[in-house]
C-alpha cells in the first residue's frame, strides 16, 4: 500500500555493494509502500545518515573497505544515532549469528534472499520501533 502523499512515505537507507540487491530491495520497499535510497559502500552509508533521516537501515555485512559492523558501531557511536534501526542484511550470514549481531549494535539480521513476508515484518517493526523512541526490533529480525 503506497502513501498518498509520498513524503510521507518511510525511508530505508540499504547499504550493499551489489547493484542487483540494492534494485531488488528498493523495488521491494517501494511495493510495501516505502522510499528507499541505495548507496554502495560504508562511507556513503555514513554521510547519508549524517544528512538524512531515516526510518530504517538495511545494511550489508560484507562489503569492501568498512564492513557493515563498522559501519554500524559508527553510526551509534559517532553519529549518535541509537534509535535508528540498523538491520544486517547479508547472505552468508547463518541465523546463529544473530546475538553477535545485535552485540555488534544491530537491531537485527535478515539473510538474503529475503522475502517480502520478511522485509514486511523488519519495516513494521522499525516503525512502531522508532515510534517508541528505540532502536529494538521486537523480534530480533533473525529471518
Amino acid at each position: 500500500m503506497t502513501p498518498a502523499d509520498p513524503s510521507a512515505a518511510p525511508t530505508c537507507l540499504v547499504v550493499d555493494d551489489n547493484r542487483l540487491n540494492t534494485g531488488l530491495a528498493g523495488h521491494m520497499l517501494q511495493r510495501l509502500g516505502w522510499r528507499s535510497v541505495a548507496v554502495s559502500d560504508g562511507v556513503e552509508a555514513l554521510r547519508e545518515v549524517a544528512a538524512r533521516r531515516f526510518d530504517l537501515v538495511l545494511l550489508d555485512l560484507r562489503m569492501p573497505g568498512l564492513g557493515g559492523e563498522e559501519v554500524c558501531r559508527r553510526i551509534r557511536e559517532d553519529l549518535g544515532e541509537r534509535r535508528l534501526p540498523v538491520v544486517a542484511y547479508t547472505a552468508h550470514g547463518m541465523p546463529e549469528e544473530r546475538q553477535r549481531m545485535l552485540e555488534a549494535g544491530f537491531s537485527g539480521l535478515l539473510i538474503k534472499p529475503i522475502s517480502m513476508e520478511d522485509l514486511r515484518a523488519v519495516c513494521d517493526e522499525a516503525l512502531a520501533a522508532r515510534a517508541a523512541g528505540s532502536a529494538d526490533l521486537a523480534t530480533g529480525a533473525a529471518r
